[in-house]
């Protein structure tokens, strides 16, 4: 079993790949073929309101027997999983300097006891820590530094997963960061930017989005904001004098209308006469500025680097035209992730267009159980 965030960063292994979330519960289980990597299974399950929110699970034997009914219904005999913890308020992702000339086990004294805490908005007591070691700099006064990635979760969330994931006869083997996942997903994408290119990977999910800028496949920026699909829907359901709902399949025929840029924000032009699109624009429009946030805050941080592209992601991604929606307010170049050509996959049934965005972390968890 893993403890806490023990495995966070390390292990292979192999077995399937689960994200939970406050509305569904996907799985996938991919295989190794040579050079190429196959879809075996890909399962998909919604979770009912009141099991996960807010990026924690609150019903633990509820979601393990929704795992258990979606792997009996699919014949999935593996026991091995690696999972995922959604970026919030209860995650920390860190890059911290430590001396060059520690020792392994000084290091990990210095990292899990003595700097955690510093960058903890809850107790050292109450987390769960990890850390991977990255390169080697010089900092502005000639001191040889080791860059380190540091992760934390609250205990209470991992204790959650381990506990759903015990209910359901299975062995969590590692349990991660979504984003990292996603970006293990997006990782042969990445490359083709330089050291002094940073991306801004962006994953809209139902309750939030998580925006994370990374540079050479590291991120060195994270945060999540309260703006996802469910709440893009609500505004349009509203709008549209329609009844409330966890399903955001209305999203997926929608199409944001591109606006000439000297209208973009006003609240007389945006959506036009549609009071649907309007709302929904309105939505997108404050998600758009938090982004934009984010990278002000990134690039002033000092660091001589550039945002060269937003990548979209999560279920959020596949609404039409967002990537230009993005494009313009922003002034990016923003394109829509595809985890399926990213990773060459090969699959035996068709994967549509607006599916595709929403598999990036259940694919980039699969991948680390293949590998």
């Amino acid at each position: 079993m893993v403890k806490g965030l023990g495995n966070l960063l390390s292990g292979k292994s192999k077995g399937i790949g689960v994200e939970l979330t406050p509305d569904r519960i996907n799985v996938a289980q991919l295989r190794k073929q040579g050079q190429t990597v196959k879809l075996v299974t890909l399962a998909s399950t919604p979770v009912p309101e009141g099991m996960f929110q807010e990026g924690q699970i609150l019903d633990p034997p509820g979601m393990a027997e929704l795992l258990q009914s979606i792997l009996a219904e699919h014949k999935i005999k593996t026991k091995q999983v690696t999972s995922a913890v959604m970026g919030g308020r209860d995650t920390v992702t860190r890059i911290i300097p430590v001396p060059a000339e520690l020792d392994d086990a000084e290091l990990r004294e210095m990292v899990l006891n003595q700097e955690a805490g510093l960058y903890l908005p809850f107790s050292r007591e109450e987390a769960d820590v990890d850390y991977q070691k990255l390169g080697l700099f010089v900092d502005e006064d000639g001191i040889e530094k080791f860059r380190v990635l540091l992760v934390a979760t609250k205990k209470e969330v991992t204790d959650a997963y381990i506990r759903t994931f015990e209910a359901a006869g299975m062995r969590l083997s590692v349990l991660e960061i979504a984003s990292f996942a996603l970006i293990r997903t997006i990782r042969e994408q990445l490359r083709q930017f330089s050291a002094q290119e940073a991306v801004a990977i962006v994953d809209i999910e139902f309750e939030s989005t998580e925006i994370s800028i990374a540079v050479d496949g590291v991120p060195e920026f994270t945060r999540a904001v309260p703006i996802g699909t469910y709440q893009i829907q609500s505004q349009l359901s509203r709008a549209m004098n329609l009844p409330p709902s966890r399903s955001t399949d209305l999203l997926q025929g929608m199409t944001i209308p591109i606006m000439p840029t000297d209208t973009i924000g006003s609240p007389t032009r945006m959506g036009g006469t549609n009071p649907g699109s309007a709302a929904m624009l309105r939505t997108i429009g404050e998600l758009a500025d938090e982004l934009r946030r984010s990278i002000d805050f990134y690039l002033n941080q000092g660091e001589d680097k550039e945002v060269a592209q937003l990548l979209l992601a999560g279920p959020g991604a596949a609404i039409g035209q967002l990537d230009e929606f993005f494009t313009q307010r922003l002034s990016l170049p923003c394109s829509q992730v595809d985890p399926i050509t990213s990773l060459g996959l090969e699959v035996a049934e068709e994967i549509t267009p607006t599916q595709r965005p929403g598999l990036s972390v259940v694919l980039g968890l699969g991948l680390r159980e293949a590998l």
